[in-house]
């Protein structure tokens, strides 16, 4: 009997530090190009070094957000689009930070794959600057883990985390909301990040062809389908600067139109919202057209063609409506504030 011992590397078990260096420098540009001032240490140590200067705050508050991508992933694997995946992976998380008035400082990221391919990961990486680019957050660090045996082949995952700063005298809770507010709403790209596992079914249900699938519109199905989740900070970070008076934000994402309303209203408010004042996007005509969902159930499960709201007194609502709109978004009144008497959130229309 031999005692001789088979030869065995790290890479022979799946993971190859080599690929991962070349990796880590591949990205090293996309990195940089969303620093900020007050980044004080480039990519590859161990903490990411942030010195905040916050001198022209009354009262500072850190806003802290993580998400993730959900099951889109699956399509977005399916489909090579890593570049959308890593915008979603920042949207979904500064746009909660949005809903309370923060503006992003800087974002960190988690990679997993089972083996490390870089040019797919590079992908989703250079999604994550362009996004944070637009937020104005500096990407300042993340980690890349390479998991043979965890994941299938060409499938990653990824999460998210931010951090933000508000002032607190300006923060926006929801707790000013009052009787008589106006609901305005900001117009999503699609069903942004949120409700894939229904998606998913529908498509399979409906034997779907997105790749060749065309909406009402005329557009693509895939275009609509996989578009990234909106940014919506650059928006709101216009209108925290315009001092104009708001009395609250919702992000509208899993639990949809009615579960993200209600979190921001005290148990004595409510809110009707008119589903008829935007209409349904082609994209859900789309999905939705392949079964029979209840309409509560899709308003619960999708946003709708509804990525954000804004509740404000009815005095501020053109001002605020035009200042969103120079801003480039497409802005509806879809509701108003009342007092309750049954459901927190009624849809009608």
């Amino acid at each position: 009997m031999s005692d001789k011992k088979e030869q065995l590397s790290y890479a022979d078990c799946g993971v190859d530090i080599d690929a991962g260096n070349a990796f880590v420098g591949r990205i090293k540009n996309a990195v940089g190009s969303t620093m900020r001032p007050e980044v004080l240490a480039g990519l590859g140590g161990f903490g990411g070094l942030f010195k905040p200067d916050f001198s022209d705050m009354q009262e500072p508050v850190l806003v802290s957000g993580t998400d993730g991508v959900g099951t889109k992933l699956l399509l977005l694997q399916e489909y090579d689009k890593p570049h959308v995946a890593g915008i979603d992976s920042v949207a979904m998380c500064a746009n909660d930070l949005a809903a309370l008035g923060a503006a992003p400082l800087f974002f960190l990221d988690y990679l997993a794959t089972g083996a490390l391919k870089g040019e797919t990961l590079a992908g989703v990486v250079e999604g994550i600057a362009d996004a944070c680019k637009t937020c104005e957050c500096a990407l300042i660090g993340g980690e890349t883990a390479e998991m043979p045996g965890m994941y299938a082949p060409g499938h990653y995952d990824i999460g998210g985390f931010c951090v933000g700063v508000v002032d607190k005298p300006k923060m926006v809770d929801g707790s000013n909301i009052a009787d008589g507010d106006v609901v305005l709403g900001l117009a999503s790209n699609g069903p942004h990040s949120n409700g894939f596992s229904m998606v998913r079914k529908l498509l399979e249900l409906g034997k779907a062809d997105i790749i060749n699938d065309t909406l009402s519109d005329g557009s693509k199905a895939i275009n609509k389908v996989l578009a990234p989740t909106r940014l919506y900070v650059p928006a709101i970070n216009a209108l925290m600067k315009s001092g104009i008076q708001v009395h609250g934000f919702s992000h509208i994402t899993g639990g949809g139109m009615f579960d993200n309303l209600e979190r921001i209203l005290s148990d004595d408010l409510a809110v009707t919202v008119d589903v008829s004042s935007w209409g349904v996007p082609p994209v859900f005509e789309y999905l939705l057209g392949f079964a029979d969902v209840e309409k509560n159930e899709a308003y619960r499960t999708f946003n709708m063609g509804i990525g954000f709201v804004v509740i404000l007194p009815k005095e501020n609502a053109e001002e605020v409506s035009a200042l969103l709109t120079e801003a480039g978004e497409t802005v509806y009144e879809i509701g108003h504030i009342h007092q309750r008497d049954g459901e927190p959130v009624t849809l009608i229309g």
